[in-house]
């Protein structure tokens, strides 16, 4: 056994007071780390406590606290009338030297791992550049003071145990009794309270409905151009695809009612008000149509109304789940479009039988959302802020869509071509054959412009040379730079 005189103490332990972390932590994390790397060896000997606080220069009740935490956790263990050791236990590890180079990161897992390549995509994130984003809001336009200090106000008033404690799965009772009475209002809907499940945004809907109600193999329905998130939650779970195809009046509901006819169907996925990504709306007839054919082949209307308070054409069609008498409309909006993509608030709206159904499976992901975020929501919507605030973007963003399509007609008429947008945030804009999509858009990044090269909107036969040009999150001066920037990068085939 190694006497621990021998051992340098000196070399390999130290202290620093100025540390926010306590000294009986540093002790301990440092012997920890001496054992783990082989540097002291099971078995061996340990000095005293006053030894060790003499080398220190630390009280010998900080390095009691550290040995009894050592001895707590199985690393170190005593022998009456010896001392203390090295736990004997523990597996004998062999220190191996690193490069200097060489970086200790661990990249490679110790196990198999089944890749998911649909999962596999890339992730958009904000950046300081130009952009002509998917359809964002301006979070410059957001009520930020009104709801930092509503935060404020929940957080620090009324009963901490229950504010600052496990709540309903559903979500913040307060959120869903301003939401059901403002959806009412807005939507035309016919809910209580007991018809929404909060949650954090759209995508965790989507994923909670899959999860609780697609089996693999099941046909889901999606529009031939659709949200790529959307089409991959359905694949994750296993279900099957079928398209049907969009013109200038929304999905063509005839071609579904064949379909079903032929096909029992489990789901259809619908951008109603403003179609992802074309933009266009589903006109009346088709929505009545749409209805009685999940009314009657009984299966599950997924409506994701994702921008529906920013029309610009008198007052848009009310959403399909208001016309819902037969329980087969499952509505999903969220505030990302409403407020800023950095608030993870969303609701669905369905029949109380389904929320109650979809709260066991979002239990078992994310216990309860942000509770305090919730609340200072729901008090924005009593107080009649966010109202407001809607109505102030939808002035901002109908200035900002006339003057962007504008400047498109004028300046990229042989290059782009366009409907002008009822609503939403963006225009869908298709390329001249002419130009390359995927250069042009890698070209304008290195020209200090950000926009998506369309490849997710492809047809698995055909190009389309299409993309989403948002304009909601530029002001008229940034979208004028956006238009001459994207004119300077284009590359031709």
């Amino acid at each position: 056994m190694s006497s621990p005189v021998v051992f340098p103490y000196k070399s390999f332990l130290s202290v620093d007071k100025a540390l926010k972390m306590p000294v009986y932590q540093q002790i301990t994390n440092q012997f920890t780390s001496l054992i783990r790397n082989g540097t002291l060896k099971s078995g061996q000997k340990i000095l005293s406590s006053r030894a060790l606080s003499e080398i220190l220069g630390v009280h010998r009740k900080t390095v009691i606290m550290a040995l009894d935490e050592l001895l707590a956790q199985g690393w170190l263990e005593t022998k009456q009338g010896s001392g203390t050791f090295v736990a004997k236990n523990l597996p004998e590890i062999r220190p191996q030297k690193l490069k200097e180079s060489e970086n200790v990161s661990i990249k490679k897992a110790g196990f198999c791992i089944e890749p998911k390549p649909i999962l596999q995509r890339e992730v958009i994130k904000a950046s300081d550049k130009l952009h002509l984003d998917d359809g964002f809001p301006d979070p410059r336009l957001a009520p930020l003071l009104d709801l930092s200090r509503a935060y404020r106000s929940n957080l620090i008033h009324g009963n901490s145990y229950v504010k600052l404690g496990y709540g309903d799965t559903k979500g913040s009772l307060w959120l869903r009794q301003e939401l059901a009475k403002y959806l009412n209002e807005s939507r035309g809907l016919k809910i209580t309270s007991d018809n929404i499940l909060i949650v954090r945004g759209t995508m965790m809907a989507m994923y909670l409905l899959t999860t609780a109600f697609i089996k693999k193999s099941d046909n889901v329905i999606l529009s031939e151009k659709t949200w790529s998130s959307a089409k991959i939650n359905f694949q994750h779970a296993g279900a099957n695809i079928l398209t049907i195809p969009t013109d200038e009046n929304g999905i063509m509901v005839d071609i579904l009612e064949e379909i079903c006819q032929k096909q029992t169907i489990r789901l259809i996925y619908i951008t109603s008000h403003h179609d992802y990504p074309t933009t266009v709306t589903l006109k009346a007839d088709r929505r009545i149509k749409l209805l009685n054919l999940a009314k009657k082949y009984r299966f599950i209307v997924f409506e994701d109304d994702y921008d529906y308070d920013f029309h610009y054409q008198s007052k848009p069609l009310l959403p399909l789940a208001s016309a819902d008498d037969a329980g087969v409309v499952l509505y999903s909006g969220s505030f990302t479009k409403s407020i800023s993509p950095a608030f993870r608030v969303g609701y669905l709206v369905a029949p109380e039988e389904v929320i109650e159904h979809l709260s066991y499976f979002r239990r078992i992901i994310d216990r309860q959302g942000d509770l305090m975020l919730e609340n200072a929501i729901a008090e924005l919507l009593q107080e009649g802020i966010i109202q407001k605030h809607l109505r102030k973007s939808l002035r901002a963003y109908r200035e900002r869509r006339d003057f962007f399509c504008e400047l498109l007609s004028h300046k990229l008429r042989n290059e782009v071509s366009f409907q002008i947008p009822e609503g939403g945030m963006a225009i869908w804009g298709k390329f001249d054959k002419s130009i390359d999509l995927v250069k042009t858009a890698e070209n304008a990044l290195k020209n200090g412009l950000y926009f998506s090269n369309g490849i997710q909107h492809n047809l698995p036969d055909s190009i389309i040379n299409s993309t989403r040009l948002g304009f909601a999150s530029s002001t008229v001066e940034e979208l004028e730079k956006c238009i001459a920037l994207l004119k300077k990068s284009i590359i031709t085939n």
